[in-house]
């Protein structure tokens, strides 16, 4: 700013300011009576009081630039720093998302498993009671089978008689309490041998026998020769009990050749 412009300004605001600021208005006439003793012009001493004051002015103005661009460098700072924790929030928020959503899809896929483990169970029941029941009645009907197969094979091939007796035990010798008892019997030259002719024998089968046994001698007052047992399946715990009980155990019927 040039000094004819510094003294258009003055003479424009001096005035106002002079009015408005009484501190400044007394550091004026200070001033003014200071260097009005000097040797000096008055005209030269007043210019050199407006360019110490437009001296002073740039002075401040530069003080407060430099202080705006520190303001603005801080604040491009804090707008820079928002900027990274708004991302880094993003981030966050996105990162939440993410877990929230793999969270949903482990619940749904645990719940998927959970269940599929529950229809395995169930299937798994339905098939071993349908197993457990088809074995039953395969039980049954092969029992039958066997009993009828093994009866023609000893009758045609070792000429012996297999007789199937069912009567009632009316004291409840075998069973305990009054029931219908079958006993095979086989009869060669006149002996007498009682059989149990099962497709299948477990430890207390050997023991219902034995007691069929004491039941058709008790009941018919005949001796029994020989106790024979033919099954194809002899569980293990089984043979001990019938070797100390004089049952002799076979496995299939072509066992029996030296009856």
């Amino acid at each position: 700013m040039s000094i004819e412009e510094i003294k258009s300004q003055l003479q424009a605001e001096l005035p106002t300011l002079l009015q408005q600021d009484m501190g400044f208005r007394l550091w004026l006439e200070d001033l003014i009576r200071r260097t009005a003793v000097s040797s000096e012009r008055f005209d030269d001493r007043f210019d050199r009081v407006l360019r110490e004051l437009a001296a002073d002015r740039e002075a401040q103005k530069r003080k407060w630039d430099e202080q705006n661009r520190k303001w603005d460098e801080q604040n491009r700072k804090w707008d820079e720093q928002n900027r990274k924790w708004d991302e880094q929030n993003r981030k966050w928020d996105e990162q939440n998302r993410h877990l929230a959503e793999q969270n949903r899809k482990w619940d749904e896929q645990n719940r998927i498993n959970h269940q599929l483990l529950d229809e395995i169970r169930q299937a798994r029941t339905r098939h071993e009671q349908s197993i457990g029941a088809l074995g039953a009645r395969w039980g049954l009907a092969s029992e039958a089978s066997f009993r009828s197969a093994l009866k023609g094979i000893l009758e045609k091939s070792f000429g012996v008689e297999v007789i199937n007796v069912n009567e009632f035990d009316d004291e409840g010798t075998v069973f305990g309490v009054p029931d219908q008892v079958e006993i095979d019997i086989i009869v060669r030259n006149g002996h007498l041998i009682l059989c149990e002719l099962k497709s299948s024998m477990s430890k207390s089968d050997i023991y219902t026998f034995e007691r069929k046994v004491q039941y058709y001698q008790r009941r018919h007052g005949r001796e029994v020769s020989r106790k024979l047992v033919i099954s194809p399946m002899v569980r293990p715990e089984a043979r001990p009990v019938a070797e100390r009980l004089g049952i002799e155990v076979f496995g299939y019927a072509e066992d029996v050749e030296n009856l």
